[in-house]
């Protein structure tokens, strides 16, 4: 994919200026246009996107700096990708402590989106492991910031978005582990009221909780789906099976996406019916990151790209929320058959943009139709705001800025700490009045 590009493809990007950073790099290029960092696009919408400004390319970043296993404390530059630090770790008995669909994204991009997984009840996000990180301003400061240190600019970076500098390279603590396997257990359910009591069931015994949910089923099947709930296997395990291979690449953009209402409702079908083991053993590969053995997936959606959504609703109303999210969804003839649905836990936000927090998440893929694609997304917008949700900006390419402030309303607390030189075509557009 090229670099500027994000991974949903959209909205379209107009020229970016690229400029790879290294570790020999003392200090920023002097530009008169914005910057940004720029890990390995696999961001979704515009947040890591700057037209007409100049992109700082952190791949080059890409430096192991310390690793103790005997704590499980690593240290590294900002543009190793997850997977190359999986592939450290897991043979020395340690594990991300949260990590999102995908291990093909910066340490940085990790920070600055704060991502969270399927461990959100029990372990939150990724922020909240970060010990302390290098920011580099445009001014050629270097900032060190920790939760005790510089710690006002740390949460401002934390799920910032890249608004306050570069981060260089971040120090985090790992979870351990005993083996690469997970022991899984499958139910499907019936209903969304099934999904919440599997959820609330599941949250003492259970280190990772998902869900996938049909919506493209019928009305009188609304909200039925597919609960995965895992932990980690203790030493004593008999090996699973062996890990898996990428299997598949995309070869190329078909013309028009392979996504429609024919291909949604069979896939989605067989998925929900097909016959799969109520227990078992599987790689970690397979159970946190099934996508990735798909290379280029996001081709499938055609030339025009897809929309990702992402939401949050209250769990007081959780039920009535995500149903009619689920009927708006089914009544528009559009859908995802990456439907992801899980709850969230109570925690303190890392950060002062950090999106997940108590409630419960749906989260999408949309194939971009135009118009009538961001209609749908507005009035799941109108759903979402009345119950007191909000939508994640990593993933965001159309939010105005009336609904951006009535999903973080502390986003004022973000101004002191940014960076006059660093802006993305996300922060543009909702700033927008």
């Amino acid at each position: 994919m090229p670099v500027g590009t994000s991974w949903g493809r959209y909205p379209p990007v107009a020229a970016q200026a690229v400029v790879p950073l290294r570790w020999r790099d003392a200090q920023l290029p002097t530009l008169e246009s914005y910057m940004l960092a720029y890990g390995n696009g696999r961001s979704y919408g515009d947040s890591c996107t700057n037209a007409g400004g100049t992109l700082l390319h952190t791949r080059g970043l890409d430096r192991f700096i310390a690793f103790d296993p005997s704590t499980g404390v690593l240290r590294c530059e900002a543009g190793v990708l997850f997977s190359e630090i999986i592939d450290l770790i897991v043979p020395k008995g340690w594990f991300l402590p949260v990590t999102p669909g995908t291990k093909f994204i910066t340490v940085g991009g990790a920070i600055a989106n704060d991502v969270h997984g399927k461990n959100h009840h029990r372990a939150g996000t990724f922020g909240e492991y970060v010990r302390r990180f290098e920011l580099l301003r445009s001014d050629g400061a270097r900032i060190e910031c920790s939760p005790d240190e510089n710690a006002p600019l740390f949460r401002a970076t934390v799920g910032g978005l890249g608004l306050t500098g570069v981060i260089t390279w971040a120090e985090f603590a790992l979870q351990p582990i005993s083996n690469p396997w997970m022991a899984i257990e499958n139910r499907r359910f019936g209903d969304l009221r099934e999904f919440l009591q599997l959820s609330a069931e599941s949250e003492r015994d259970f280190a990772y909780t998902v869900a996938w949910v049909d919506c493209a089923a019928p009305a009188t099947a609304l909200g039925r789906g597919v609960f995965m709930r895992a932990n980690h296997t203790p030493a004593d395990t008999c090996s699973g099976p062996a890990a898996p291979r990428r299997r598949l690449t995309m070869p190329f953009t078909p013309p028009l996406s392979l996504i429609n209402t024919a291909s949604l409702r069979a896939f989605n079908a067989l998925y929900f019916h097909r016959r799969r083991p109520q227990n078992e053993i599987g790689h970690y590969d397979s159970y946190f990151y099934p996508l990735d053995a798909i290379g280029d997936w996001n081709r499938i959606y055609g030339p025009r790209g897809f929309l990702q959504y992402q939401c949050l609703v209250p769990m007081a109303d959780a039920q009535n929320s995500l149903a009619a999210l689920l009927d708006e969804i089914r009544r528009s003839g559009s859908g995802s058959f990456l439907a992801v649905l899980k709850v969230f836990g109570d925690r303190r936000a890392a950060g002062i943009l950090s999106f997940a927090r108590a409630g419960a998440t749906l989260a999408l893929d949309f194939p971009n139709h135009g118009q009538t694609t961001l209609d749908l997304l507005e009035r799941l917008d109108d759903v979402v705001c009345a119950a007191g949700g909000a939508v994640y900006p990593a993933k965001d390419a159309r939010l105005k800025r009336a609904r951006f402030e009535r999903y973080f309303p502390n986003w004022t607390a973000m101004l002191p700490h940014l960076d006059p030189r660093f802006s993305s075509g996300w922060w543009r557009r909702v700033m927008e009045q």
